[in-house]
């Protein structure tokens, strides 16, 4: 039982931790677009190559 004299304080400054940090990731516009992201990955860009032009064989 003394153990948890020590557990919940920790516990509770962790949760604020993550709490504060969830808040910060909101209020810097992190989720703005999503949307955005996904079909970034997906598209195709001429001006990058097919990635095999920088490449050096031994």
């Amino acid at each position: 039982m003394n153990v948890l004299v020590f557990l919940i304080p920790v516990s509770l400054i962790l949760g604020g931790l993550g709490l504060a940090a969830f808040l910060w990731t909101l209020r810097s516009n992190q989720y703005d677009d999503l949307e955005g992201d996904a079909w970034r990955i997906l598209s195709d860009d001429d001006d990058m190559g097919s990635g095999d032009q920088g490449r050096s064989d031994p």
